[in-house]
């Protein structure tokens, strides 16, 4: 069994809580009596845990990491990485992430997670679009918040975002510079704020190019950028469009469901449809063809946000920072210049 603060204490003969003073470095300790304690600390091997520190400082040393059951299960690749990206960052500071998820619809009188219930976080970080109940629920407890990949209705908390404009327009500008122009779009939720501003960033490039174009060129009405959603998506597209050369899908996931519909009804990729998505997730190369995407830096993204929630615990003030990560066109064999 390894050795605990209280083995330490009776090792130096003092109390615990002078061992978790010299611990924490604190500076009315005298010189004999920490030369003492990191005597038995060293004769022990004794490691301190987070709840030894916590004797002084009253922190955990536990930053919560909160997504929506739908992004583990239906996104788990994007929202993987950026839990990894936060968990990288953390252990500079000797942080634990504590991963939790909860229902996508969140009543009021949902639980909350136990982290929370516990007040066993100094901080939570909340990734993807959430139900404002939870954000207000959260609020309540005034802990320090953050948010990656989402852009809270209250706009008071940091944040790390996609370039999502910027991506795309470079999703829909590489379409058009190899001869499209009647390029269709598909998304699900678009109320989710990356999902809006990419929409708007397609239309904008269209508009820049002097392409009109009319609602018979996008499907935006799924409810969530699944794959099915995006199988979906392309049939009810190429319904009312069949003059659509190239696709740009809001995400990965999307593309790889209109990718399905396009083989599955004999249209080939890219010479009779371009195809782009956005996000770059690992399945992109196993496809066929492989994917054009815009890359999205996940585990970048998770340091990020992780780098805001350190600053704010470190600075003991909130902020409302906001940061974006840059994105990069990837270009696979999934888009070819319009014959």
């Amino acid at each position: 069994m390894p050795p605990t603060i209280k083995d330490v204490a009776q090792k130096a003969n003092v109390s615990i809580a002078t061992v978790s003073f010299v611990i924490n470095n604190k500076k009315r300790i005298s010189d004999q009596t920490r030369e003492k304690v990191n005597s038995a600390i060293k004769e022990l091997n004794y490691h301190p845990s987070h709840s030894a520190r916590g004797l002084v400082s009253s922190k955990t040393g536990n930053i919560g990491f909160i997504l929506t059951e739908d992004h583990f299960l239906r996104s788990e690749p994007f929202y993987t990485r950026i839990f990894l990206g936060t968990e990288f960052e953390a252990r500079q500071n000797e942080h634990y992430i504590l991963l939790t998820t909860v229902p996508s619809v969140f009543s009021r009188n949902e639980k909350l997670p136990r982290f929370i219930l516990e007040r066993n976080v100094d901080g939570v970080i909340i990734a993807g679009k959430v139900s404002p109940q939870l954000i207000e629920r959260l609020e309540k407890f005034n802990l320090p918040l953050a948010f990656v990949d989402y852009f809270p209705p209250s706009e008071k908390h940091p944040v790390a975002l996609i370039d999502n404009v910027s991506g795309g327009l470079i999703a829909t500008q590489h379409l058009i510079d190899i001869g499209h122009k009647k390029i269709g779009f598909v998304a699900g939720d678009i109320n989710h704020p990356s999902i809006r501003d990419r929409f708007q960033a397609y239309k904008m490039a269209l508009e820049r190019a002097g392409i009109k174009y009319n609602t018979s060129w996008y499907v935006i009405d799924e409810d969530y950028p699944a794959r099915k959603n995006g199988f979906n998506a392309a049939k009810n597209l190429l319904r009312k469009n069949k003059d659509i050369t190239a696709i740009f899908a809001c995400n990965d996931a999307m593309a790889i469901g209109v990718m399905q519909f396009l083989k599955e009804n004999n249209y080939k990729i890219p010479e009779d449809i371009s195809l782009i998505g956005f996000d770059d997730v690992e399945a992109d190369l196993s496809l066929d063809p492989p994917l054009t995407t815009i890359r999205v830096s996940k585990i970048e993204m998770g340091v990020e946000v992780m780098r805001l929630m350190t600053d704010i615990l470190k600075n003991k003030s909130r902020t409302s920072k906001k940061v974006l990560v840059p994105v990069e066109l990837i270009v696979r064999k999934s888009t070819a210049p319009l014959k």
